[in-house]
């Protein structure tokens, strides 16, 4: 299936501002989406996913930039694309839905002036037809009176209902590229089912490929094709859903799937990994797992590659699957 985003070997830094190298927050990435497909990008805070996300966005803010690699969308390094042609792109091709719906909504402005000058921003609409629109998308996300809340401020909504309201915005072009970042966090279940469904609704009608970044594998398990794991900036694993989270090759996967609630019987201690994740500026020399990780030995003082296995990959010398394991020895 071709591929409508590629992301290879992808490096975002953040400069000190010293002379010094900058610390990478995202190192050696690769990712591939096809149309009508979802991504999940998976892993504890500050692992990197949300800056991923900003990166193939162009929305990186100084210190930040990209320093290495290609994010090719629908046929163009869109790493080499002007502002004015990102500007073109987003929105219209790409959307993004931010996990504080504050850095989507201006406060001075009603939500409905904002969402009709995101349609005519790059369609030629008469603000009726546009506002209709607008008024079609919020109620898709749950919003009720549709078109009485379009004259509403951001500041009378509750976090959830602002938060609806950027997903209405992402929604408007249907695009053919949504990267959701936490998107469902501050909603209850129930708008939270009905959101997922509207984004499976996309990929199956409009052929919309969705990155969908979260900390939350029951999400993933329902929503992606395929999950890509990450850690102190670098994949773990990647492959098809069904297949990393019911048998996990690297031992961080484990540890995720192992720490769910699901998965631990009533009245037991709930399973965690131990320690916190590594300062980026701090990483240990090697697997940067390595100091949490019980299967670590001095092998893996020396960072391996992402190593392939069928249509899958993982980096780690000391896989959980014994098979794998063996093999690699």
């Amino acid at each position: 299936m071709t591929a409508l985003l590629k992301v290879s070997n992808l490096v975002t830094e953040f400069g000190t501002g010293k002379g010094q190298p900058g610390l990478r927050v995202v190192n050696d990435v690769s990712l591939t989406v096809a149309r009508g497909k979802v991504l999940g990008l998976v892993g504890e805070s500050g692992s990197g996913k949300s800056v991923t996300g900003f990166s193939i966005m162009r929305l990186l803010e100084k210190p930040g930039r990209i320093a290495g690699g290609q994010i090719v969308f629908d046929g163009t390094d869109i790493v080499n694309c002007s502002d004015e042609e990102m500007r073109q792109l987003r929105g219209k091709r790409i959307a993004m839905v931010f996990q504080d719906p504050t850095m989507t909504l201006n406060p001075v402005l009603t939500i409905g002036t904002q969402m009709v000058e995101a349609v005519q921003a790059h369609e030629k609409m008469s603000r009726h037809a546009a506002r209709q629109r607008s008024r079609d998308a919020l109620g898709l996300v749950g919003i009720p009176s549709p078109e009485e809340r379009l004259s509403a401020y951001p500041h009378q909504f509750s976090g959830g209902m602002r938060q609806r309201v950027a997903i209405a915005i992402a929604l408007l072009h249907k695009p053919d590229l949504i990267i959701a970042d936490e998107p469902t966090t501050a909603l209850d279940v129930t708008i939270q089912s009905q959101i997922i469904s509207e984004f499976q609704k996309l990929t199956e009608e409009a052929n919309t490929a969705v990155i969908w970044i979260t900390h939350d594998l029951a999400i993933v398990s329902r929503l992606a094709d395929d999950v890509a794991v990450m850690y102190a900036g670098r994949l773990v694993e990647t492959g098809p859903v069904a297949k990393v989270l019911t048998d996990p090759y690297h031992p961080y996967t484990a540890g995720l799937i192992a720490s769910v609630p699901s998965q631990n019987k009533r009245g037991e201690a709930l399973r965690q990994i131990r320690g916190m994740t590594p300062a980026i500026n701090r990483l240990p020399q090697g697997c940067s797992f390595r100091t949490r990780c019980d299967r670590a030995t001095n092998a893996c003082r020396v960072m391996p590659g992402l190593m392939p296995a069928d249509d899958r990959s993982f980096r780690c010398i000391h896989p959980v699957m014994r098979g794998l394991h063996d093999a690699c020895d």
